[in-house]
């Protein structure tokens, strides 16, 4: 009997065309990298642009637009996609058919929400303009609504090339619009315009293109239980988020003059690029691989497997992080005009103050496939209010340099809330954590020091 082995060639496209937990974790890894990768791409090219066409002040307008429709959308989520992703039934009609249900009430709650809110956030930041800009993007809320169930049901099954490409080309054809109409408008209405122009061409390629059964509006008092019961602490959890997210940005909104929003948040767009990406991955394909893992006949190796991606993820992110906290100068001066110059110091402070929550990044989805959303809460609360004031008080203390600095060192010291959880659900690592640190800490340090002077002048942006 022969011994010999197919070529590598042969096996690995054994492993990556079959239907098991890793070749469809492998595909969706990688589908939802490039998707993310290719869409930041467009978003670069479509920023490069727009901010030879606009204004400064367009994008710190944008800037708190952006703040009150992520700020809606989080304060509503009860957790609809991951309730599909972990719950047993998650592929079931009825059950989906009550999701979906809700989704479509909740984006138009959303936009009448956006519509009664716009009057006070014009009011409260002093910007006439952002009322207006509030309003119409609410309409992107309520087209979201009806974006249909089978988006989730490819994620649940990491089954990801359609619904990403289907991403990837709305937001091309969005940004193609917001050009446009920058051409034409000459007007931060461009960027809402064309952010309704993706939306709408999303939900249009959804409908047609996305395979699965057709889900009709339903409801099922048992589902709609077990959805609740599973959204409230999703929901808080993504209350909590919106501090995270875009809490920086709703603070200095009225710390900083619109221009120097504008600056700060070109900055911020540049840093958030690796976690992006992490978040993007961690929730696409985490939750059904620590689902799938946990009910592996073969547990050990398929820890071992997980392990493995887990520093492939962080080894990924930490290269991309440091880099771009590395060439924070180079970058900037490249990309953008000299009217943008100084948001090379937010590029670095913000890059260097993200290394250790990027080290935990892939910890908290396991409470989440577990279903212990209660957990994952309690983390993302503590993270939330304890790194926003940290925020506040370097910013009253030390300006921007000062808020960026307290940031970071709060979200070093909360990581320790993050292995808490990774503990009680068996996943941290220890060598995991320890190797990164060791590794990302030095040139954490050193990208300070090569762009100490920039990091020095965030103090002229205000504060």
């Amino acid at each position: 009997m022969s011994n010999h082995q197919p070529p590598l060639r042969l096996r690995l496209a054994g492993l990556i065309l079959s239907e098991g937990l890793m070749a469809r974790a492998l595909r969706g890894s990688a589908l939802t990298a490039a998707g993310f990768v290719g869409g930041q791409a467009l978003r670069l090219a479509g920023n490069l642009i727009l901010t030879r066409l606009l204004f400064p002040e367009a994008f710190g307008l944008m800037a708190l637009v952006t703040v009150f429709m992520v700020g809606l959308a989080m304060l509503s989520d009860i957790g609809l996609g991951p309730a599909i992703h972990q719950n047993p039934r998650g592929d079931d009609p009825v059950f989906l058919g009550t999701a979906w249900t809700v989704q479509a009430v909740r984006g138009a709650i959303l936009f009448l929400a956006a519509c009664a809110v716009a009057p006070a956030a014009a009011a409260f930041y002093n910007a006439p303009d952002l009322g207006p800009l509030i309003a119409a993007s609410g309409v992107g809320l309520l087209i979201a609504g009806f974006m249909p169930i089978r988006a989730e049901l490819a994620v649940r099954h990491l089954r990801l090339g359609r619904l990403t490409a289907i991403e990837l080309a709305a937001q091309a054809i969005g940004i193609a619009a917001m050009v446009a109409l920058a051409l034409a408008l000459q007007s931060v209405w461009a960027l809402v315009l064309g952010g309704l122009a993706a939306a709408a061409t999303k939900l249009a390629l959804a409908h047609a293109l996305l395979p699965g059964p057709r889900i009709r509006a339903t409801w099922d008092r048992t589902a709609a239980g077990a959805l609740i019961r599973f959204g409230k602490w999703v929901f808080l959890s993504t209350l909590c988020g919106f501090l995270l997210a875009q809490g920086d940005k709703a603070i200095l909104g009225r710390a900083l003059t619109l221009e120097a929003l504008g600056i700060y948040n070109i900055g911020y767009f540049l840093a958030s690029f690796p976690p992006m990406l992490g978040l993007a991955l961690a929730g696409r394909v985490l939750i059904p691989i620590y689902r799938e893992t946990a009910a592996a006949a073969d547990g050990a190796a398929a820890r071992r497997r997980l392990r493995r991606m887990r520093a492939g993820l962080t080894a990924i992110l930490l290269l991309a992080l440091l880099g771009l906290a590395l060439a924070a100068g180079p970058v900037v001066g490249t990309l953008y005009d000299d009217r943008y110059a100084a948001a090379a110091g937010v590029l670095a402070a913000l890059a260097v103050a993200q290394v250790v929550p990027v080290i935990g990044l892939s910890y908290d989805q396991a409470a989440l496939a577990a279903g212990n959303a209660r957990g994952f809460f309690a983390v993302i609360a503590l993270r939330s209010l304890g790194q926003t004031a940290a925020f506040v008080a370097g910013l009253w203390a030390g300006g921007l340099a000062g808020a960026l600095a307290a940031f970071g060192a709060a979200a070093a010291v909360l990581h320790l809330a993050i292995i808490r959880l990774a503990r009680r659900h068996g996943v941290w690592d220890p060598r995991h954590d320890a190797a990164a640190l060791a590794v990302a800490l030095p040139v954490a340090a050193l990208a300070l020091w090569v762009n100490r002077a920039a990091v020095a002048g965030l103090t002229a942006l205000g504060g």
